[in-house]
């Protein structure tokens, strides 16, 4: 997972890019929950693309941020 903030647009942008399971779950969550409160901004977007499967754990990850 690569992040992008945009200070202009107050945008932080999240590339996932391997197989969300689990385990891959829980360190994403770690991960974008650091890059949140380090930026605070109004939007984030997770850009799913180039991620080839997802399980539910991958699901939880996105109803937890909204």
């Amino acid at each position: 997972m690569t992040s992008k903030y945009f200070e202009k647009d107050k945008l932080l942008l999240f590339d996932l890019a391997e197989e969300i399971d689990h385990h891959k779950a829980e360190e994403i969550r770690r991960k974008a929950d650091y890059e949140i409160e380090r930026y605070l901004p109004k939007r984030v977007i997770f850009n799913f693309d180039c991620v080839g499967f997802m399980d539910s754990a991958g699901i939880g990850l996105l109803l937890r941020k909204i």
